[in-house]
């Protein structure tokens, strides 16, 4: 049985794809999460054989759970299951760890082989994708910028939490640290992203596609 999560903060979709692998003799659902953060730790949790992982998820970018789910548990293929089909968010997510990438309106029979496929060490990915890859092959010469720059693991924390409107308080609680760390994590963010206020992080985060 291939063992598999899926995360998605859409809870009739995340349901509805619960009941398709379900369905299918040599997949099994073991974890599910419908933001970023509970993604990650259901996988370190659970240990899939293969994590479905969309975009765009609350508390966390999908981009960064990709990398940290690959980085702490390389052994898990990940297969991004999403909306988006601009061409960076297939370069960025292919370098952050992921070894699918598929559109959501895929037909569901598309979902189940590229799950098998991945679970037996191959990659899968739309059509769409594979051509933006073999461009991206052909032209090595092009540069894909990381849009996170050089932000460390809880600078890009704190870079969604303020991007999604949080205060510095809200910040410290969320992350359990004090007040006055809280604003230096702030302060790093802006400084290494060239921005000057929240409203210059939030237009960068909407221009690199980042906005969750």
């Amino acid at each position: 049985m291939i063992r598999v999560m899926l995360a998605d903060d859409h809870t009739i979709l995340r349901q509805g794809l619960v009941s398709l692998l379900s369905k299918d003799a040599d997949c099994t659902v073991v974890a599910e999460a419908s933001n970023g953060l509970e993604a990650v730790e259901k996988a370190l949790e659970t240990r899939p054989q293969v994590a479905v992982i969309d975009i765009s998820m609350p508390e966390l970018n999908g981009m960064e759970v990709v990398k940290r789910i690959h980085d702490k548990l390389p052994e898990c293929k990940i297969l991004v299951l999403t909306m988006h089909e601009e061409q960076e968010y297939v370069i960025h997510m292919v370098r952050a760890g992921a070894s699918g990438y598929l559109l959501k309106d895929s037909a569901s029979e598309e979902l189940i082989d590229a799950v098998k496929a991945l679970a037996s060490g191959k990659t899968y990915y739309s059509q769409y994708a594979a051509s933006v890859l073999a461009t991206q092959y052909s032209q090595p010469d092009k540069e894909w910028q990381d849009p996170y720059k050089n932000l460390t693991q809880r600078e890009r924390e704190v870079f969604h939490l303020v991007v999604d409107g949080k205060t510095t308080k809200d910040i410290a609680r969320a992350l359990d640290i004090s007040v006055k760390t809280a604003e230096n994590h702030r302060g790093k963010v802006l400084e290494k992203l060239g921005v000057s206020n929240t409203a210059e992080l939030v237009r960068y985060a909407a221009k690199h596609n980042l906005l969750v």
